[in-house]
């Protein structure tokens, strides 16, 4: 009875036995079973949870955000000097609403934010006819003192510094203006926010004298 010779082709190899590591080193680490990621696979796995936005109201008027003036004031200390920051802002919606913030804080940014921040929670209405303002007044406050008078339509905003920050963020465009007391950016701003607030209309004052 003959046999038949096995063709190495179709005879299974034997697997080889894998070296021994030599003396003296550590084993080299197995490339098939990979340690998880943290937090989950990103590629296949859920999401991380995001915050949602908080919704805009596209009907809420667009605020005006204008800084005045920031100031920096050195503290000697033991091992030299501390510096802190203070904003003076102002802000309105350009449709008869301003309000006036002061903030302080160690960094310029935060001494911003948090002025901002404090006049958008003290905003007060004033009362604006057209671009202009109904009558002449006359604001004080502390040293400062503002004269502010109506103009006809073209003259544009005659005005400078601080006065003009308030009066762009009310929505006045066209009008005459003369700061006549203190320099001071916190008494200007102040005085003409006082003389804006003391304007009326013809109506309010018929219903006055009625």
């Amino acid at each position: 009875m003959s046999t038949e010779n096995a063709s190495p082709e179709t005879t299974p190899a034997a697997a080889a036995p894998a070296p021994a590591p030599a003396a003296g080193t550590k084993p080299a680490p197995s490339t098939d079973a990979r340690p998880p990621r943290r937090g989950g696979d990103r590629r296949g796995g859920p999401r991380r949870d995001r915050r949602d936005a908080a919704p805009v109201d596209p009907n809420a008027p667009e605020m005006v955000e204008k800084i005045v003036y920031i100031n920096r004031c050195a503290k000697v200390v033991k091992g030299g000097r501390r510096f802190s920051f203070s904003a003076l802002a102002v802000v309105g919606d350009k449709k008869g609403s301003v309000g006036i913030g002061y903030g302080k804080a160690n960094e310029v940014p935060e001494a911003i934010r948090k002025g901002t921040e404090h006049a958008k929670k003290h905003m007060v209405s004033v009362k604006i006819k057209g671009d202009t303002i109904p009558h002449e007044v006359y604001g004080e406050y502390d040293g400062g003192r503002v004269l502010l008078r109506p103009a006809v339509p073209g003259t544009g905003l005659i005005a400078g510094g601080a006065v003009r920050a308030v009066l762009e963020a009310a929505g006045i465009k066209n009008i005459l203006t003369k700061s006549m007391g203190s320099k001071n950016h916190i008494a200007v701003v102040h005085a003409t926010l006082k003389g804006l607030q003391k304007l009326r209309l013809a109506e309010q004052i018929k219903t006055v004298r009625a």
